[in-house]
């Protein structure tokens, strides 16, 4: 089975790309989005995650990938929760502005549920993202 890429977004405040690095790892977990829910069960070990930081800086900033698929959020079972390890920084972070100005990505979740804080990226988005943040994608 192909590998999917997901998009996460998390407040600096809150829990940084920086945070994660220094983790290790991390039980991503609190979602309380029921779409959001749908796409954390969809999440397989191996699957790649551009990790953004929302509100303050708005810029796409790393690649994470899923090291456990879902399971039940343990602050309340009826959610769902992915732990994800960090793989690298993206190189020059892709602005929020610089992804809604490129044509190439019009249709990317982030540009049409700006609000949703786990969603998928399309292949071709997500190496789209890549090239424009001068990094290389993870084998």
């Amino acid at each position: 089975m192909a590998r999917a890429h997901w998009l996460v977004k998390s407040e600096p405040s809150t829990y940084s790309w920086d945070d994660l690095v220094r983790d290790g790892r991390t039980r991503w977990d609190g979602v309380r989005n029921p779409l959001a829910r749908q796409h954390l069960e969809a999440m397989r070990a191996g699957d790649l995650v551009l990790f953004y930081h929302s509100n303050v800086g708005k810029d796409v900033v790393g690649i994470a990938r899923v090291v456990r698929q879902s399971y039940p959020d343990p602050a309340d079972p009826r959610w769902l929760a992915v732990d994800l390890e960090p793989l690298r920084a993206i190189a020059a972070p892709v602005a929020l502005a610089t992804i809604k100005a490129d044509a190439k990505l019009a249709d990317l979740a982030l540009v049409r549920q700006s609000r949703l804080s786990v969603m998928p990226v399309a292949a071709a988005h997500f190496a789209r993202l890549l090239k424009l943040g001068r990094t290389r994608a993870p084998r």
